[in-house]
């Protein structure tokens, strides 16, 4: 891709908006940052707002990941001839190496961290990035021939892709999400599945032949596909047999062995070591590498334990089937905090599981009313606590020695923090700040 000389608007200027400006600058391009909330600059330039005006004279646009693909702006740019583009894609002709991209609507952030964490203990180079940590754009300054970069990928990364092309591309599941977005499941599964599109024959596909969608992708890629599997033995991939993981016919290790929590976990496990074999590992080093896996923040993470009760910060939960596998991971004894922004889900799925293990659900958040109203009555005790802090408190006073407090929202963050992120850190510092006995 030349870029030199192009006149190029970059939208959005979060973390991928900035990282992208700075690298359309270094390859010459005269770039015009804008953004919604139009305040300040961004490596020298100063952010403008997002009006018709800043698009007029435009050779290309970037769209950041959180700038939706669809607005009447865009459109607009794009019915005048001008291409318009996501990060992901400005990223794609510059990244050297080899690249390894991993989507689903849960576990991809295990699973991505998990693969890079197997590769570099198999003294396999590597960089990890995308929707976790590092934008893609951010990734390019640091990459080399001989390494591969493994991407966690989002819908709203993938749904703007042309020529971007992943070596070895994953989907671990595929539930609904993001449905105040992409409007509808089959949309939504769609963007997803840009992913197998753009793949070329010699390259691997990695799926979950146990979810019908994801099943569905090896139909759209001319990529070699290998499976991964719950339920029965696959060929090739991954399988789970009287409690061991088994790898291409050999035994990978026993299933009680990986570090992490919940029966989603495995598959998770599963996956990355396919991904991690096409890379180069061995079985000896992947299993050893998913022993010494230390987990991922905010993703059913063991904060501590007050009183006989453990605090689980399950952050990254920002949709029900997420919630869903988080309340499977556990026995009972649930107090659980949820809401947040509502992304036009269905919470009545959550009715039964909760009647089962949960002594009450603490909702928070703009999401509080619709979630309440779906659980109905007489499924699980329902307590409206309006923010975090009276949930943990709320929790704190109720449960009893043997119960978990679970953070595992089913919403978005952004109707009272700036990311899944903070509000983990937020539910972290409320618990650490609970005094033992003081109930």
């Amino acid at each position: 891709m030349k870029l030199d000389g192009l006149k190029v608007v970059a939208v959005g200027m979060a973390r991928s908006g900035i990282a992208a400006v700075r690298l359309l600058q270094r390859q010459g391009a005269l770039v015009r940052a804008v953004d919604e909330k139009a305040t300040g600059e961004v490596l020298g330039i100063t952010i403008e707002p997002q009006t018709e005006s800043a698009f007029q004279d435009a050779d290309l646009v970037v769209i950041s990941p959180g700038v939706p693909a669809n607005l009447d702006l865009l459109n607009n740019t794009r019915a005048r001839g001008v291409r318009v583009i996501g990060e992901l894609e400005l990223a794609a002709p510059f990244l050297k190496g080899k690249t390894m991209g991993i989507t689903g609507s849960n576990g991809k952030t295990t699973t991505t961290a998990l693969t890079g964490h197997i590769l570099r203990e198999a003294a396999i180079a590597c960089q990890v990035g995308g929707n976790i940590g590092t934008p893609p754009t951010a990734l390019v300054e640091t990459s080399r021939d001989d390494q591969w970069n493994v991407l966690e990928l989002s819908s709203f990364q993938l749904e703007t892709i042309e020529t971007f092309r992943a070596d070895v591309a994953a989907c671990l599941n595929v539930t609904p999400d993001h449905l105040d977005r992409h409007y509808t499941l089959e949309k939504y599964a769609a963007a997803k599945g840009r992913l197998f599109e753009t793949q070329q024959a010699g390259d691997s596909a990695v799926l979950n032949a146990d979810d019908p969608i994801c099943a569905a992708y090896a139909k759209l890629t001319p990529a070699k596909v290998q499976w991964f599997s719950l339920e029965r033995p696959v060929s090739p991939g991954a399988w789970l047999e009287n409690g061991e993981i088994r790898l291409n016919g050999e035994v990978l290790m026993n299933a009680k062995d990986i570090p992490l929590r919940g029966r989603h976990n495995i598959e998770n496990a599963m996956a990355a070591s396919v991904a991690a074999q096409l890379a180069g590992a061995s079985l000896p080093r992947i299993a050893a590498a998913i022993r010494k896996f230390p987990g991922v923040e905010h993703r059913l993470e063991l904060v501590r334990e007050i009183d006989g009760v453990e605090y689980y910060n399950d952050s990254k939960a920002t949709n029900v089937d997420a919630t869903l596998k988080a309340i499977g991971a556990f026995e009972g004894g649930l107090w659980i905090i949820l809401g947040g922004k509502d992304k036009n889900s269905d919470y009545t799925v959550l009715r039964e599981p909760l009647r089962r293990k949960a002594r009450a659900a603490l909702l928070i958040g703009a999401a509080a009313g619709k979630i309440a109203d779906h659980l109905g009555s007489g499924a699980v005790p329902v307590m409206q606590c309006g923010n975090l802090a009276a949930a943990v408190q709320k929790a704190f006073r109720s449960a009893e020695p043997g119960d978990t407090v679970l953070l595992a929202p089913a919403c978005s963050s952004f109707d009272q923090f700036e990311n899944f992120e903070q509000r983990g850190r937020i539910f972290k510092e409320l618990v650490n700040a609970l005094a033992d006995g003081a109930r």
